[in-house]
């Protein structure tokens, strides 16, 4: 039977581990070096690092720090944060990373995806979409850490990156980022529809009851989550966990 990945997504401000609420306010985490050696010993399956600020700052994602993680990660691992050039994805596969993730230049540039895929391969590139409302209804795409409308509707950007050759896509919400309140189903069900690519749901889970409703009703092929993996109980207290292998049954 198929399971999903669950993956831990990991946000960095100035290599430090943050958590953000609807993409405002990080607060401090720890260190993520720290985090993947407990990750290593929970078995996760799998971990994104996106850096938060590198796009804002017009720059790329640490290297040194891909690299440390690389040196200790016992399972693959994906990066992103500012990539906007075919080496920068060269730097950060060399630096250890399997996968690059692209967000805004994605939106920007679509052709950049084409050229992306068509360089690495499409199992190595992943487009993170940022999503809410408009407001006067409806969704629409966001960039630059959600700051700027990058003019796309869901459903047709995400089309459009897997007619560009993007392996995979993030579907994420802003508006459900750091809140726990659940995932926007509809949101990752109507991207799924759209899509043959897998199709990772990320923003919202607080629980293991709602990465099997992405599963089961959103039909994601990933999980991925922040506050979930990095919090504990209504007072947030930082502990990193991972659901056993095997016990959500799906």
């Amino acid at each position: 039977m198929f399971r999903p990945r669950i993956i831990p997504v990991l946000l960095l401000k100035n290599r430090i581990l943050v958590k953000s609420v609807r993409f405002k306010n990080p607060t401090y985490i720890g260190d993520p070096i720290n985090a993947v050696k407990i990750f290593n010993d929970l078995e996760a399956d799998e971990l994104v690092f996106l850096d938060i600020e590198a796009t804002r700052e017009n720059r790329l994602i640490s290297l040194d720090f891909i690299k440390d993680v690389g040196e200790e990660a016992n399972m693959p691992f994906s990066a992103g944060g500012g990539v906007r050039t075919i080496e920068d994805i060269r730097q950060i596969i060399e630096a250890g990373a399997e996968k690059v993730v692209i967000n805004s230049y994605a939106a920007e540039n679509p052709d950049f995806i084409k050229e992306a895929s068509e360089t690495f391969g499409s199992s190595t590139i992943v487009v993170c979409m940022d999503v809410k409302k408009k407001l006067f209804g409806g969704m629409q795409t966001w960039i630059k850490a959600g700051t700027k409308p990058s003019g796309h509707s869901p459903i047709a950007f995400a089309k459009l990156m897997e007619e560009k050759g993007a392996g995979e896509i993030i579907v994420q919400s802003i508006e459900k980022d750091g809140t726990m309140s659940g995932y926007d189903i509809e949101l990752i069900r109507s991207i799924s529809d759209a899509v043959t690519i897998p199709v990772i749901a990320l923003g919202g889970a607080s629980s293991e009851k709602d990465l099997i409703k992405a599963f089961n009703d959103g039909f994601a092929n990933g999980l991925a989550a922040g506050s979930l993996f990095v919090y504990q109980g209504t007072k947030k207290g930082v502990l990193i966990s991972y659901p056993e292998k095997g016990t959500i049954l799906f």
